[in-house]
């Protein structure tokens, strides 16, 4: 499943979202582990992870558990009615990369729910997003 997924994300995204270099860590039905590289063309003046980056992620880390609950790991055509995130601690523009856990609450007809956690190398929490997207 995590070539699959990994596949779709380079057909589906958009190249902003494919120059994030997100790659799938782990997946199953309804939840993916992705990892955010932190570059140097992420990392803004304050020099920590530009928040702008991670919501990327949190978006199409949600996606990409959305299409594993789909026959086959297929995209299904979808938008983002609401994507709200808190920022818990700042990621240092040194840090090697950001893990993402996308995790599908519920999936309906025409709704589905879902949450995504971003955490440091060390385990730490340093963001959290819910999303609402509306299938089409």
């Amino acid at each position: 499943m995590n070539e699959q997924l990994q596949q779709g994300l380079a057909r589906i995204a958009a190249p902003m979202v494919r120059d994030l270099g997100l790659r799938v860590v782990a997946a199953e039905p309804g939840m993916v582990t992705l990892a955010l590289p932190v570059t140097p063309h992420l990392v803004h003046g304050g020099g920590v992870l530009c928040g702008q980056a991670i919501l990327a992620a949190a978006d199409t880390a949600m996606v990409l558990a959305l299409c594993s609950l789909e026959p086959g790991v297929r995209f299904r055509p979808m938008t983002t009615v609401q994507l709200a995130t808190s920022f818990l601690r700042p990621v240092p523009g040194d840090t090697p990369e950001l893990g993402a856990v996308a995790r599908v609450l519920r999936a309906g007809k025409s709704l589905a729910f879902g949450e995504i956690e971003f955490t440091t190398p060390d385990g730490k929490l340093a963001a959290h997003a819910t999303t609402t997207y509306a299938y089409l």
